[in-house]
């Protein structure tokens, strides 16, 4: 297996410390925080450690305080509701003593009923792009240290943007991205697994969306972004070591926030998931 794969699952492995009480370490991966993504994929690893029988369905999670990538968070669940068909779980992550996000997730049992979907985007396939995961080597060398730091981190999956991405010299575009992804090796037949792990990668490209109509992005030292809320809602089984496509578009942004939802799409047009998230987008005094 895949280094990075390894390690990825090994930091969906949570220790169980009590019941409904659950610890997981954290990863640096080149942002001033811990990684939202991960507090997400962790956040749904333990809701669903405590379900039997039923599969996540939606989640709607808050950030409320950066967290320290040189901790571990503890993740306390609540059994709000094992019902006929559903199971509502609320996860608080508390680091330092402190919460610094909380989240309620809904499972249901399996179930059929009308079908019907929008269309995916007409785009490019993944193997007619180039891999976009991280800028090339000559680029790399130019951009400021911090930027460097946050690239050249080992990344366990691989993007292919179907808009090319200038980071040294962001122009304004319409406020709509579209990003083919997969994990970088194959992982075992585990829908939760899969689950999880969409909630880990969709944390990616989302805001930043927001900024392309005013010709800014999140590398650059004059924006401060942070994510606010995130929420996702899976339609149909996925597997994310297949290709999958990010259609992101952002309707708004105002009073220091911007608004980005997305839906995400099989190589075989399927609609397996769709995300929203509003963040911080904010300009630094005096730049």
């Amino acid at each position: 297996m895949d280094q990075r794969i390894a390690d990825l699952l090994t930091l969906l492995e949570l220790e169980q410390l009590e019941v409904n009480l659950f610890r997981g370490e954290s990863r640096d991966i080149g942002s001033p925080q811990v990684f939202g993504g991960q507090v997400l994929g962790q956040a749904l690893t333990a809701a669903s450690a405590t379900v039997e029988g039923r599969i996540v369905h939606s989640l709607h999670a808050y950030f409320l305080r950066r967290g320290d990538f040189n901790a571990p968070i503890v993740y306390q669940v609540d059994r709000s509701l094992d019902g006929h068909s559903f199971s509502n779980r609320r996860v608080v992550a508390i680091q330092h003593g402190e919460q610094i996000f909380n989240m309620a997730a809904s499972f249901q049992v399996e179930e059929s009923g009308f079908d019907h979907q929008v269309e995916m985007p007409q785009v490019p396939l993944p193997d007619a792009l180039p891999d976009s995961s991280r800028p090339p080597p000559e680029l790399l060398e130019r951009l400021p240290e911090r930027m460097r730091r946050f690239f050249e981190q080992p990344r366990p999956f691989e993007f292919r943007s179907v808009q090319p991405i200038d980071y040294l010299r962001p122009r304004r575009a319409a406020p709509t991205r579209q990003i083919w992804f997969r994990a970088v090796g194959r992982l075992p037949d585990d829908e939760k697994l899969h689950r999880c792990l969409l909630a880990y990668v969709s944390d990616y490209f989302l805001l930043d969306t927001a900024t392309l109509p005013h010709g800014t992005s999140f590398p650059h030292s004059s924006i401060v972004m942070a994510s606010i809320d995130h929420a996702m809602w899976f339609h149909r089984p996925l597997r994310v070591d297949e290709w999958l496509l990010y259609a992101v578009e952002s309707p708004s942004a105002s009073g220091a926030r911007g608004f980005a939802r997305a839906g995400l799409f099989g190589l075989d047009g399927r609609l397996v998931a769709s995300t929203a998230q509003e963040g911080l987008v904010r300009t630094k005094k005096g730049s």
